[in-house]
């Protein structure tokens, strides 16, 4: 299989891609836990069907030290007890904001009070610039079809 258009390859790509990434420091360099992120990431990858970005945080999870038990039921959090409340307060937010075409008025109060017992403004604001992120990521690699199963925790930088 190979993308419908060649992203690393591409100038314009290049560029919009080097900024997004530059975003993202923000929120790795913030007090939102390292393992929450990921977990975030994996969710809403796995809701917009990213293959390329759900196998990239996988294993960078993995590569992390997170265990194989906690990756495989991201998918099915709810019914899952290994998460901690503030990870499902996170992964509630996170399916709530990746789904926003599906729920009329977004996150709801509920699940953003949940999320705010666990979390302060800081990691609020990290996680939901996190959620708006990862979606901007899956979409890029869904328009296009990026091709997933090859990557290697690092290989971006």
């Amino acid at each position: 299989m190979e993308a419908r258009l060649n992203i690393f390859g591409s100038p314009v790509a290049g560029r919009f891609m080097k900024y997004i990434n530059s975003a993202g420091k923000a929120i790795t360099d913030s007090t939102l836990p390292a393992a929450t992120q990921e977990l975030v990431k994996i969710c809403a990858s796995q809701i917009n069907g990213c293959a390329f970005c759900t196998d990239m945080h996988t294993k960078d999870a993995a590569h992390a030290g997170e265990t194989s038990v906690r990756l495989n039921l991201v998918a099915a959090w709810r019914e899952a007890t290994v998460f901690t409340d503030a990870e499902r307060a996170a992964l509630e937010v996170t399916e709530q904001g990746t789904r926003i075409a599906d729920a009329a008025g977004g996150v709801s109060d509920e699940a953003w009070a949940d999320a705010a017992k666990h979390f302060d403004e800081e990691q609020l604001a990290a996680l939901v610039s996190l959620i708006a992120l990862i979606n901007t990521y899956n979409r890029l690699n869904v328009l296009v079809r990026q091709p997933a199963g090859d990557y290697v925790p690092g290989m971006f930088g």
